[in-house]
């Protein structure tokens, strides 16, 4: 059992109204944690506490942010077993899952770290005479990070790293199904050094998630918002904001395809499938949820997908001879169940798999998807994969756009200069040649287009979406005026 209270201005807060809620593992259905259910008066708390330690971190130097940020990745690594525990308990995940996030988060930190010293600006050409004209990055202020429980070390952590790096406090606003996962990354950077408000972790009962956010994106102090979740509930936090005049950092939902041209090495694509789509349950935003097949290869790959999906078991995480773990809440067995009901009612076949039973589905593959089914459209987040047939690249590349969505793609062919050639015309934020459609390094630009969001995590783009670019200058010697 887990017992947190808050995390405000470096120390333990029991909340305004000293009201708790639980979170109960999916399967066992026990309680695991015990949380502080935050109020409005909490959140201002927090956010004075933010903003006055913006006015001293911010002035820091890139060696002492690196630092900070250095130790923050080892402790990480050496409580991976605790992080391991609580997101187990909580999400229904395998430990090996929890400790790929753990590693993944503690890269996102050292990536964050060497981002200290990339902070750069620009001189800029002026025509007036002895004039020195300057573009300069500046931290921005109070950063807002609202992370999910699907990947919640490695989102949880992507939320508030590079944020830190550019000089921002951050208030990172947990999962009310993971509180426990995401309140331990607020607790190692704590014990880091950023100690003073730098970094504090709001808890919140699902019923007052709506008023705890709002309160937090109104506050004036708060100037940026990210926010990782589904895409109606990024549409709301992208309105709030805009209320606010609050620029957003969104990554959102994914139907992901992975198209297999004619000439792919099919054992190659049916690998990055099976992991594509069933790691972690299909519950990643990147999961492929729709596989396009040329029809000339078509009975070939499903045989040998089917095949290889076989050999992959859900059940209870503690069970190490399961693959795969639970899905997070019954009521996503129920939608999957809707989903295969609905594409099987209308003339498709499901190859292996089935129904889902409470938070225990297996991998299930259904082919002869068609756009009449709510499976061609709608995201199942979860270990449902649609298998859809095509004449040719044309056609592949059609359905693949056939999409509100458009985070991940992947492309597989023999022939490079093809596979380039389609890739290019798939409205996605990222495309892969030849692997799957679940990939992710700290370095690298992340996020979508349409539904699946805009702006980019990652690298050097994140050092754009969390500092204010200043237009400043310096004359250097007398200036003429017009009157």
């Amino acid at each position: 059992m887990f017992d947190l209270k808050l995390l405000i201005g470096g120390q333990s807060a029991l909340g305004a109204k000293k009201k708790t809620f639980t979170r109960a593992n999916p399967l066992s259905e026990k309680t695991v944690t015990t949380a502080v259910a935050a109020s409005r008066k909490d959140v201002k708390s927090a956010v004075l506490a933010a903003e006055r330690a913006f006015a001293s971190w911010s002035k820091t130097g890139p060696s002492q942010r690196r630092e900070v940020l250095l130790k923050a990745a080892d402790l990480m690594e050496a409580r991976q077993g605790d992080f391991i525990e609580r997101m187990v308990a909580e999400t229904g995940a395998t430990a090996g899952w929890a400790g790929f996030n753990c590693m993944v988060a503690a890269g996102m930190l050292r990536e964050a770290a060497s981002l200290t010293t990339q902070i750069q600006g620009s001189i800029i050409p002026s025509d007036v005479p002895d004039n020195m004209a300057m573009g300069v990055k500046v931290p921005c202020g109070v950063v807002l990070g609202i992370a999910p429980w699907n990947a919640p070390i490695i989102l949880g952590t992507r939320a508030i790293a590079t944020p830190l790096a550019c000089g921002n406090t951050v208030i990172l606003k947990a999962s009310e199904q993971c509180p426990a996962t995401h309140h331990l990354i607020a607790e190692v950077l704590h014990d880091a050094g950023l100690n003073n408000g730098e970094v504090s972790c709001i808890t919140n009962a699902p019923e007052d998630a709506a008023k705890v956010v709002s309160a937090l994106i109104e506050a004036p102090a708060v100037r940026r918002v990210n926010f990782t979740g589904s895409t109606g509930i990024g549409k709301v936090i992208a309105q709030k904001a805009a209320e606010h005049f609050k620029p957003v950092l969104l990554e959102l939902g994914g139907k992901a395809p992975l198209l297999v041209l004619d000439d792919a090495d099919l054992d190659e694509a049916v690998a990055a499938t099976a992991f594509g789509a069933f790691f972690h349950q299909g519950q990643i935003c990147m999961s492929t949820e729709r596989v396009i097949v040329d029809e000339k290869v078509a009975d070939k790959f499903v045989k040998k997908l089917t095949a290889k999906v076989k050999t992959l078991k859900a059940g209870d995480p503690a069970d190490k001879s399961n693959q795969l773990g639970t899905l997070i809440s019954k009521e996503s067995g129920k939608k999957q169940n809707a989903l295969v009901d609905d594409a099987l009612k209308l003339g498709a076949r499901v190859t292996t798999g089935g129904e889902a039973r409470g938070v225990i589905m297996q991998p299930t593959v259904v082919d002869g998807v068609t756009s009449k089914m709510r499976l061609y459209t709608e995201e199942s987040f979860g270990p449902l994969l649609s298998v859809i047939r095509v004449r040719n690249d044309a056609e592949a590349i059609r359905i693949a756009n056939d999409t509100e969505y458009g985070l991940s793609a992947a492309v597989f062919s023999k022939d490079i200069a093809r596979a380039m050639k389609v890739s290019q015309q798939i409205e996605s934020g990222i495309c892969h040649v030849n692997g799957p459609t679940v990939h992710d390094e700290p370095q690298m630009p992340f996020g979508g287009v349409k539904a699946s969001g805009y702006g980019r995590f990652g690298g050097r783009s994140g050092i754009d979406e969390f500092t204010e670019l200043r237009w400043m200058t310096v004359q250097m010697g007398p200036r003429h005026y017009p009157i």
